[in-house]
């Protein structure tokens, strides 16, 4: 049944080297290894029917044609012992609340880069730079409400920062969804572990999007601003307006007067105190960005600037995601917070420095190359995977172009078995959890899964699958519990 083996050199999350189970493990592999390959195949079936009825899909973008289709969902879900994720759960608040306070000093004094924390050409040259943001004051300083960290796992077992997701981090709701699959399929299972809850994060969320309203009021508007049904993610932006019990609006719902925005309802026009916007910050306002945008709101910039209006995640957060300034993201937890980082980085090459580019050229059929303004795993080089033309291709784009690209060692990140034909095969995975106000981070987080044997690339938007994530308690612990059957999902 489990027939993926132990790749060498690769850190596996179910087995150790010597092919035992992990302890947290035991009760799910009991569970499995107990069913025949095609009562396994069929709770496969069964989830992606499922899927598709209820129209969990994402649109994978191809050079022929862009594909709706359902998340490809792994039944064999992933397991955390509590004290790994306390772990992760202090790395990725401490990083959170290290970069919301390098947000506020970029757009504020600069402090930051007046000592060199950080170079100021990387900042104020950077395209997502926002200089309608410059001396504007965010609702309670809060520039980051929801963001989204990307880990991964060395060969050691090590956990590391990967990218940091800081403009409309997408991917939430799968993390719901994966669960009620988990529970409809494996009901029993689900109740004899004892699983961090994950419902509880969503009901903070939706609160904590009340607490940043402006205005005094006991019961402010909160609208999710979508581009609309033909984008990537509008299943996650459904899923999130219903579960939030907030508005779904499209841009030509809501207009401004007098600096305030409204939305128009078959009632008149009803103030707006919080927007959860999941469009890019350049089609925001076409009276400040682009000019030809039809997805946003003609002055709500300016509403912005006025404190009329909160708006999740605040405009210019995406400077601060970029790959380059990354790589500056532990120096940023030492200056802001006087600690040290939790959690580390994966070396990263700055390509704008002379003697680092020359080191990578020399190497580049063993890194990973991205644009460092790049999302969703387009535009990669991975060395090892790459053929000589395309190595060729990018050593020319980054010597014509060097600040735009940085690399970093081709590791390989963990495997977990996942449901492949019947039988359970090694695929590389990685882990995003989502932190809330730089408080709260939700259990477990949503785990993407590469499909494709061998494969590096875990992004849904190419073809990336998903599970589930139960943070358990740790080994030592009582995993099981055999007798009381409480539900806590």
């Amino acid at each position: 049944m489990f027939q993926s083996g132990i790749v060498k050199g690769c850190f596996n999350e179910m087995f150790f080297e010597d092919q035992r189970i992990r302890p947290c493990y035991d009760g799910v592999f009991a569970h499995f290894s107990a069913l025949r390959p095609a009562a396994l195949e069929e709770q496969s079936r069964k989830a992606r029917r499922m899927f598709n009825r209820l129209g969990v899909t994402f649109t994978v973008y191809q050079e022929s044609a862009n594909l709706e289709r359902t998340l490809p969902f792994d039944i064999l879900p992933r397991l955390i012992p509590s004290d790994e994720w306390s772990l992760l759960e202090q790395g990725v608040r401490q990083r959170v609340r290290a970069l919301n306070l390098f947000l506020r000093d970029i757009y504020h004094e600069q402090a930051s880069l007046h000592e060199g924390i950080v170079p100021r050409e990387l900042v104020v040259t950077h395209p997502d730079y926002c200089w309608a943001m410059v001396g504007t004051k965010v609702p309670f300083g809060q520039y980051v409400t929801l963001a989204g960290i990307d880990i991964i796992r060395d060969p050691g077992g090590r956990y590391l920062v990967l990218e940091d997701n800081l403009r409309v981090p997408s991917g939430i709701s799968y993390i719901f969804e994966n669960r009620q699959m988990m529970q409809r399929l494996f009901p029993d299972m689900c109740r004899r572990y004892r699983i961090q809850p994950i419902l509880p994060a969503l009901s903070f969320f939706a609160r904590y999007l009340r607490s940043l309203a402006p205005r005094p009021t006991s019961n402010p508007t909160v609208v999710l601003l979508t581009p609309g049904k033909y984008n990537a993610a509008y299943y996650d932006h459904v899923f999130l307006s219903q579960q939030l019990g907030i508005h779904l609006v499209e841009g030509e719902d809501l207009l401004t007067l007098n600096n305030r925005v409204f939305m128009r309802t078959v009632e008149g026009l009803q103030p707006v105190d919080v927007i959860y916007r999941r469009i890019d910050d350049a089609f925001l306002d076409p009276l400040v960005f682009r000019s030809d945008s039809v997805l946003g709101v003609p002055g709500l910039i300016s509403a912005y600037r006025a404190g009329n209006v909160a708006l999740v995640n605040a405009p210019g957060t995406g400077v601060a995601d970029d790959k380059a300034i990354y790589a500056y993201v532990p120096q940023m937890i030492r200056y802001y917070l006087n600690e040290e980082p939790i959690l580390q980085n994966v070396p990263t090459y700055l390509l704008r420095d002379r003697e680092q580019r020359e080191h990578v050229l020399a190497r580049l059929d063993q890194m990973v190359v991205k644009k460092t303004t790049g999302a969703g795993g387009y535009g990669m080089l991975i060395g090892p995977k790459a053929s000589a033309a395309e190595i060729e291709d990018f050593a020319q784009a980054i010597r014509k172009d060097p600040k735009a690209y940085i690399a970093q060692p081709t590791i390989s990140i963990s495997q977990h078995p996942s449901l492949v034909n019947g039988c359970f095969e090694g695929r590389h995975i990685d882990l995003r959890p989502f932190v809330i106000g730089g408080e709260r981070v939700i259990p477990g987080g949503l785990t993407r899964v590469a499909l494709r044997k061998g494969s590096l690339v875990v992004n849904s938007s190419q073809g990336g699958g998903s599970k589930d994530t139960w943070v358990v308690p740790s080994d030592g612990q009582k995993q099981v519990e055999e007798r009381e059957c409480r539900i806590v999902c």
